[in-house]
């Protein structure tokens, strides 16, 4: 499981990173196009939209594999006993989330989407596309807690 744990980070790293970078680029041309050239871009805002959605569900998916989510330990600083029943508790709780949620939910929303045919205003994209950001971070969260459910407490 930690060889695969491995991969997927390095794979969810350079997606981020690739598009962290096309919303720089993006927003970039936008201030070109709008301060320098006086003729603003038509499709810009909707681009970076989009990229941020993209960005920030895959990012709480990396962050949450990363240990890097927000957690509230009030309870854990009562009684330290109930630290390894807390952290069971704490990711069986988002991985049902992250299944259920993000990810049933989020691929009948793409579904929806797609039989329904709804496209962006200025790009011309299918949303489901745009929308299937969730069902796939829903799956990268329920296995990062799952995978973290199998490794003992640290």
């Amino acid at each position: 499981m930690r060889g695969l744990r491995e991969r997927v980070d390095r794979l969810l790293e350079r997606v981020l990173a690739t598009l962290m970078a096309l919303m720089v680029i993006n927003v970039c041309w936008q201030v070109v196009t709008r301060f320098i050239l006086r003729q603003p871009s038509s499709f810009t805002e909707e681009a970076a939209r989009f990229l941020l959605i993209w960005v920030g569900l895959l990012g709480a998916s990396y962050a949450l594999g990363q240990r890097m989510h927000l957690a509230i330990d009030v309870l854990a600083r009562w009684k330290p006993s109930w630290r390894p029943g807390l952290r069971i508790t704490s990711l069986a709780v988002t991985a049902t989330f992250a299944l259920l949620v993000l990810g049933v939910g989020g691929a009948r929303l793409v579904l929806l989407t797609l039989e329904l045919g709804q496209t962006s205003a200025a790009l011309g994209w299918s949303l489901g596309y745009v929308y299937l950001a969730l069902p796939l971070s829903g799956l990268l969260m329920t296995f990062y807690a799952l995978s973290e459910l199998s490794e003992p407490a640290q």
